[in-house]
């Protein structure tokens, strides 16, 4: 198979990807249910919903780099058919107390932090898990491939939660987010093992040996720093959509999943049209997305009415969407294998940990200035890192151009032909790319 689907012609990866359409459409209508329903209890209060958001991501700050120690010492398969068991129970226990009428907001905050402790050890795992399925080869175009079904079920998933809470009520809706993860266990269950690229395990692997790799490449460093500011001040979705629907639009849950769909569908497009990158992207294409993204989350913020606001928010989720998967590629491609899962693991940490430091401080800021404020001033923030970003690269460049050593990692990439993934350090299969370089050397 060629093309922007070539990844789904390894059979690990076609079964991974299948079941996490299911999950995590599942995973999106329960995060719709969840939202809609701390607000009907708490009056539509931003900082109520801040503070879930930010018990959900809690753990991430504090338990990933643990996570991405555990998946560089055992088996990636193992620990993320444990994560998704679990997931199930929680949702499940949710599910039933929504459907007897018995929850209340403590019940969602503490399934909201059950959740985060498992996504410590699921994301890591997951992220790095995927260069085993496929090999170093077809790792961009996989990444990119995970980040398309991820888009493909945010859009459906928030659409079909908004009609069924209309139609049946929230509790439905987590019921079958339950159900939804056993699709990701049944795929893990069926894989071949021996078609998977793994390398030995680290046995002592150390989350100060991680760091420590990640310090020494200021190429490494730069695009995660950036990631963490835009992370922290821009990415906060989760809060801010469903805030501008109900107290800017006085939408109803069916036009809020709508308004949650076109920002998926801008992130949709932008994960297809990265399955064509082959090679490490350059750290100005990571610090150029990244300023788009800033500038269109800042204008999305000025929306005069609910159509402009779906028009500029699909554009704002494909910008988001191309920074994120730019910034992945740059620092999966760039980290050493035996360290990927610790170094996947910080990105995550970074990413995805810095939701509810951004969650509290954008609740609180929407509690005082409006629900704009926070698409605004997230925007602006992330333009103005975006910006010195760019202005580092440029000097790092210049510095190493006087060094005599030159600029590969911090100038602009050479043309797509040129790029070329990083060697795998894991054992190709018979056919795989050193059975073909020697048959170019002889």
């Amino acid at each position: 198979m060629t093309g922007p689907f070539r990844s789904l012609a390894v059979r690990n990866f076609r079964l991974f990807a299948a079941g996490q359409v299911v999950s995590v459409a599942g995973t999106w209508m329960m995060i719709v249910a969840q939202d809609w329903l701390v607000l009907g209890l708490t009056g539509d209060s931003a900082r109520a919903l801040g503070v879930v958001t930010a018990l959900q991501f809690a753990p991430l700050l504090l338990l990933t780099l643990f996570g991405g120690r555990l998946a560089d010492r055992h088996d990636k398969r193992l620990l993320l058919t444990v994560a998704n068991a679990v997931s199930a129970v929680l949702a499940l226990l949710l599910a039933c107390l929504v459907l007897s009428g018995a929850v209340r907001l403590w019940h969602i905050g503490l399934f909201a932090l059950g959740l985060g402790v498992v996504n410590a050890v699921e994301v890591p795992a997951r992220v790095s898990f995927v260069s085993e399925m496929v090999g170093a080869e077809l790792l961009p175009n996989a990444s990119a491939l995970s980040a398309a079904y991820f888009s493909t079920a945010r859009v459906a998933g928030p659409a079909l939660a908004g009609l069924l809470i209309a139609a049946v009520g929230t509790g439905w809706v987590m019921l079958l987010n339950a159900a939804s993860y056993l699709a990701t266990v049944v795929a893990l269950r069926k894989m071949r093992t021996r078609e998977l690229y793994r390398g030995a395990p680290e046995s002592r692997a150390r989350i100060v040996d991680g760091l420590r790799h990640v310090l020494a490449r200021s190429d490494l460093v730069l695009p995660l720093v950036l990631l963490a500011v835009v992370g922290l001040c821009g990415l906060n979705f989760q809060l801010t959509l469903p805030l501008l629907a109900k107290t800017v639009f006085g939408a109803d849950a069916d036009a809020f999943g709508l308004l949650t769909a076109a920002f998926a569908a801008g992130s949709l497009g932008a994960a297809l049209v990265t399955t064509a990158r082959r090679g490490r992207p350059s750290g100005r294409t990571v610090a150029v997305s990244a300023l788009l993204f800033g500038a269109l989350e800042t204008v999305a913020g000025c929306s005069p009415g609910f159509a402009a606001a779906m028009v500029l928010l699909a554009l704002t989720g494909f910008a988001s969407i191309y920074f994120v998967q730019a910034a992945n590629h740059r620092i999966q491609l760039g980290s050493d294998p035996r360290y990927r899962g610790r170094v996947m693991a910080l990105y995550a940490l970074i990413l995805q940990g810095s939701t509810p430091l951004g969650a509290l401080g954008t609740g609180w800021l929407a509690e005082r200035f409006g629900a704009r404020s926070g698409l605004v001033v997230g925007g602006l923030v992330s333009l103005v890192a975006a910006f010195a970003a760019l202005l580092a690269e440029r000097a790092t460049a210049r510095h190493a151009d006087r060094d005599g050593t030159g600029a590969a990692d911090t100038a602009p990439g050479p043309p797509p032909a040129q790029e070329a993934p990083e060697p795998s350090r894991h054992p190709e299969p018979p056919d795989g790319p050193d059975l073909r370089e020697r048959d170019r050397t002889a």
